[in-house]
């Protein structure tokens, strides 16, 4: 057998460190190593098909064998998988959930004469059902408001009129919610690297962190509320710009394709014994 590559072993020491953080959220919702293996069976079929296939041929289940090391039996029986419903419809209610608190917050017909988001009944002129019209679609405005309340992105006043309490839909109590966010986040970011890796040098995308490893644990809450005040003021700037530009998948006029696309932002920390110090800037 060849020896692995330095790419290879950089690429293995990669995903190990990727893993572990992986495996502690695993562990702690009960998913064993089995169950742990065959998603990552799942996974290398899918990809294996969507994306490895000859050009002008269709993907076989010989090919997606010898390219994943899986045999015929397994690849078989893991190409006739699909994504769980469950996972779909909670990926729907995250979307438009957001979609409508970042309306609420942006859309200047349901603020005030100073730019203040207004509370909304369910029913009138201005209401909560308009909002979600306007910015969800056909999405029931009452599930909707139910979600909002849930996670505590709303509040429900005496005079029966809601009220956004938080500038962005963030799960604050449903785990399936935040687990969801773990798989949508965390892949985007993966995308993004895969795609700087290999088109980096003539379309790179933006992928770019700060760090310092020896700040005085005391000045941390200083840093969060800063970067969480700023990060979100970047945030609504460009969630305005490209709000401005969206439109609803279905037949359109305009021709030209479409494309999901957004930018993330993430706090992370992690203490230290001692270290030196240092900014990281990781360019594509």
């Amino acid at each position: 057998m060849d020896a692995p590559t330095v790419s290879n072993q950089v690429l293995a020491a990669a995903v190990l460190r990727l893993l572990r953080p992986l495996v502690r959220v695993l562990l702690r919702h009960g998913v064993a190593f089995g169950a742990f293996e065959a998603l990552a069976k799942q996974a290398y079929v899918d990809v294996a098909l969507a994306d490895f296939g000859l050009p002008g041929k269709r993907p076989s289940l010989s090919r997606v064998s010898i390219l994943t090391g899986l045999t015929r039996k397994d690849v078989q029986r893991w190409a006739r998988g699909d994504a769980e419903p469950a996972e779909a419809l909670a990926s729907e209610r995250y979307n438009r959930a957001a979609r409508v608190l970042a309306g609420w917050i942006r859309d200047p017909r349901f603020h005030d004469a100073r730019g203040t988001p207004v509370p909304l009944p369910i029913d009138g002129d201005p209401s909560f059902s308009e909002l979600v019209r306007l910015h969800s679609g056909d999405m029931p405005a009452r599930a909707v408001l139910d979600e909002l309340l849930h996670v505590g992105a709303v509040a429900a006043q005496d005079d029966g009129r809601f009220v956004p309490v938080a500038r962005a839909y963030v799960p604050q109590r449903s785990e399936a919610d935040k687990l969801l966010i773990l798989g949508h986040d965390v892949a985007d970011l993966i995308e993004t690297i895969d795609h700087n890796i290999r088109h980096g040098a003539t379309d790179p995308r933006f992928q770019r962190k700060v760090m310092y490893d020896s700040i005085p644990v005391d000045e941390l809450p200083e840093f969060r509320r800063l970067s969480a005040t700023q990060a979100q003021a970047l945030l609504e700037h460009f969630d305005a710009w490209l709000s401005r530009r969206d439109a609803e998948l279905g037949p359109q006029d305009d021709p030209q394709p479409r494309a999901r696309v957004g930018l993330g932002i993430y706090y992370f920390e992690e203490r230290r014994m001692a270290g030196g110090s240092g900014a990281e800037d990781v360019s594509p």
